[in-house]
C-alpha cells in the first residue's frame, strides 16, 4: 500500500523520464553534441564534454538502453552455469570459495565491458531460459557430454568453457593445466618426505577431475608408489570431511604420512578431522588442499593451498568473449591458466 493510498488519496505519477533533448536544452548545447560527450565520441573540447556530462549527472539521465541494445543488435546480457552443480543448480555452488570467486570476478569483469551476467540452472536447457536474449553464455566445469553445451552449439550460441569443447565451433575455452598442477602438489609433498599419500577426489566427470586421476595414476607409477584415494560423492564440507576420515583410517594399512584434498573443504576442518584421528600436523601427516579459502591463512598450522586461480580464469574468459563479440573473432581459441601452490607449514616436515 501507498502512502497516499493509506490516505485516501491517489498515488503519485511516476517521474518523467530525463530525455537527452532536455539535457541538450539545460546544457544550452545541440542534442548530437551531448550524444557525443555522453558516448565519448567527436571532436569536442574538454569543456564542453565535462559540461554535458555534469548536467546528464545533475539532471539524472539514464540513456535508453532497450534502443541502445536494438540498434547494437546485441542484449548484452552473458548466461552463467555451473555444469558441475545441475543437481543443485542455484545456491549451493556460490557456497563455494573458488566458485563464489570465479563468478563475482566474470561478473564484475563483464559489467566493465558492458555485460550483465545473468545466473541460470544448469538442469535444463530449454524451459527455463531458452526464451532469453542472451549473447553467449559461460559453462563453468561441465561435465562429460554436458547437453546444456550441446543445446548451446545447436542453436548457434558462442559458449566460453573448459578445454572439452577444443576445437568446436562457436566455442571458446579458457582452462588450468589439471595434471601438472597435481604433479607439483605431489612432488612437493614427496620433497618433504612423504611415501604413503592419499587424494581426496570429487567423483566427477569433469575434464578437470579426470586429469586429476590419470596424473596421480601416473605420479604414483613413476614413483613406485601405491594409489590411494578416496572419491567423494557430491560437494559440500560434511561429504568432504566424511573423504578425508576415509581416507585417514588405515584399514589394515600403514598410515598415511600426506594428505592431498583435491575435493573443496574448509582448512579448519580438514585439520579438526587430521586431529581427530590421531594426526599432528605437519609432523605425522603433510596436508595440502585445492582451496581459495582465505581461512587457510588463519589455522594452525597454516595450510598449503593449490589455487586454481580463478581470477585469472574469469578475466581471460571475459577477454574471449568480448573479442568474440564485438570484434568478429571466430576461430576457435583457448588460454591455458597456470596454478599456484602456496606452501606453508602444514606441508612442511619439521627439521629434527
Amino acid at each position: 500500500m501507498t502512502e497516499a493510498s493509506r490516505h485516501g488519496g491517489q498515488p503519485s505519477p511516476p517521474t518523467p523520464r530525463v530525455r537527452l533533448v532536455d539535457v541538450a536544452r539545460e546544457a544550452g548545447l545541440s542534442k548530437t553534441t551531448v550524444s557525443a560527450a555522453l558516448n565519448g565520441t567527436g571532436r569536442l573540447s574538454p569543456e564542453v564534454r565535462e559540461k554535458a556530462r555534469e548536467t546528464a549527472r545533475r539532471m539524472g539521465y539514464r540513456p535508453n538502453a532497450t534502443a541502445r541494445h536494438l540498434r547494437a543488435g546485441r542484449a548484452r546480457l552473458i548466461g552463467y552455469v555451473v555444469g558441475e552443480f545441475a543437481a543443485t543448480p542455484w545456491a549451493t555452488f556460490l557456497e563455494s570459495p573458488y566458485f563464489a570467486r570465479l563468478t563475482g570476478v566474470t561478473a564484475a569483469t563483464a559489467l566493465r565491458r558492458g555485460y550483465a551476467v545473468v545466473l541460470l540452472p544448469a538442469g535444463s536447457l530449454q524451459s527455463e531460459w531458452a526464451d532469453l536474449s542472451l549473447d553467449a553464455v559461460v559453462v563453468a566445469d561441465p561435465v562429460a557430454d554436458d547437453p546444456v553445451v550441446e543445446g548451446l552449439l545447436a542453436a548457434g550460441i558462442p559458449v566460453f568453457t573448459d578445454r572439452s569443447v577444443e576445437g568446436l565451433p562457436g566455442a571458446y575455452w579458457v582452462d588450468v593445466d589439471a595434471a601438472g598442477a597435481v604433479r607439483v602438489a605431489l612432488d612437493h609433498l614427496h620433497e618433504q618426505g612423504a611415501r604413503r599419500p592419499v587424494v581426496v577426489v570429487p567423483d566427477s566427470t569433469t575434464r578437470f577431475h579426470a586429469e586429476v586421476y590419470a596424473a596421480h595414476r601416473e605420479w604414483c607409477a613413476a614413483h613406485g608408489l601405491p594409489e590411494r584415494v578416496v572419491r567423494v560423492g557430491e560437494p559440500g564440507d560434511a561429504p568432504v570431511v566424511r573423504g578425508v576420515e576415509a581416507a585417514l583410517t588405515a584399514d589394515g594399512r600403514e598410515r598415511p604420512d600426506a594428505l592431498l584434498v583435491v575435493a573443496e573443504a574448509s582448512p579448519p576442518l580438514v585439520l579438526e578431522a587430521a586431529r581427530r584421528h590421531g594426526y599432528a600436523v605437519p609432523d605425522d601427516l603433510l596436508v595440502v588442499l585445492v582451496s581459495e579459502d582465505a581461512t587457510a591463512l588463519l589455522t594452525d598450522p597454516p595450510v598449503t593451498t593449490l589455487s586454481l586461480r580463478p581470477e585469472a580464469i574469469a578475466e581471460a574468459g571475459v577477454e574471449h568473449l568480448v573479442a568474440v563479440l564485438e570484434h568478429g573473432r571466430r576461430e576457435p581459441t583457448g588460454t591455458l591458466v597456470e596454478t599456484r601452490l602456496d606452501v606453508r607449514a602444514s606441508s612442511v616436515r619439521p627439521s629434527s
